[in-house]
């Protein structure tokens, strides 16, 4: 079975395989490698990129505002919801008010240099691995999309998303008019089928992230299924990669943005769309037991 190489996103066509610059921050005191690795990217065809302000303090930022040029045309996506916590045990604080997102915004557009974001993903941390709000972070969601709204009113950002979303949180903000949701979720943890096949019904676009399964200890992996070990040794791929092309397979609207700060890593990442998995070998990664992806950070 074979999947089309784009899907839509916010109004574009991208092709399925983007880049998440989380892990750029890796390269921090390789400015110019980071710089290259970005351009090697868009060279490839990538032409949609995750990012947030949190990202290694502003770092991921300054370097798509380097790297990237109009001419790449390349959609840039990013997130509020957090904000950078140098020093802290974990290096993100949440920013869940709406007069918190209204300042992440400006800082977004700040640090990349624009004066407007194309696609902002509104991060809940509702569900999923990870901190839970806590005192005055717990705000209604309709309080929250009601200023994305109007900020999108304002021409600051172009399209809204969601982030670590419950089903009945994409419910209630649809009338808003999403354009993508970002939850965790792989072959080993698909908990949010439901919420999958409304984005498909609805035309949202499913950006997973964790698209391999836990990065934190106890979750699981979609790397230490024996199924996917066999499967990558009867096509000559990596594990990761035929985790990865399970989700584009899986369902139409799946757009990926994996992370790596190595070059050969990207090219890999980048070759998942060629992988092609007959039905059989569906069914194989199929019948992998799915479980949950919940759970603390450290």
């Amino acid at each position: 079975m074979t999947t089309t190489a784009t899907a839509s996103f916010a109004g574009r066509i991208v092709l399925r395989v983007g880049y998440g610059a989380l892990q750029l921050e890796r390269l921090h005191d390789r400015r110019g490698e980071a710089v290259a690795l970005l351009r090697r990217a868009v060279e490839l065809g990538v032409d949609h990129v995750d990012t947030a302000e949190f990202y290694g303090f502003g770092f991921a930022n300054a370097v798509i505002r380097e790297a990237l040029r109009p001419e790449d045309n390349v959609l840039v996506v990013t997130k509020v919801g957090a904000d950078p916590n140098p020093g802290g045990r974990v290096p993100l604080r949440l920013a869940q008010r709406p007069e918190q997102l209204r300042a992440s915004v400006e800082d977004n557009l700040r640090s990349l240099g624009v004066d407007r974001l194309a696609v902002v993903n509104l991060r809940r941390l509702d569900t999923g691995p990870g901190l839970r709000p806590e005192g005055d972070q717990v705000v209604d969601l309709d309080d929250q999309v009601a200023v994305m709204t109007a900020l999108r009113d304002e021409g600051k950002i172009g399209a809204i998303g969601l982030s670590s979303v419950t089903l009945d949180g994409l419910r209630r903000a649809l009338p808003a008019g999403i354009v993508c949701v970002q939850n965790a979720y792989s072959l080993v943890s698909r908990d949010d089928e439901d919420m999958l096949g409304l984005c498909v019904a609805e035309g949202i676009a499913w950006v997973p992230f964790f698209p391999l399964g836990g990065v934190f200890p106890g979750l699981p992996k979609a790397t230490d299924e024996p199924a996917v070990h066999a499967v990558a040794e009867s096509l000559g791929a990596t594990p990761s990669q035929v985790g990865l092309a399970w989700l584009l397979h899986h369902a139409p609207n799946v757009l990926l943005i994996p992370g790596t700060a190595n070059s050969a890593h990207l090219e890999a990442n980048i070759a998942v769309s060629e992988i092609t998995l007959d039905a059989a070998t569906l069914a194989t990664l199929d019948a992998v037991e799915s479980r949950s992806n919940d759970g603390p950070i450290g």
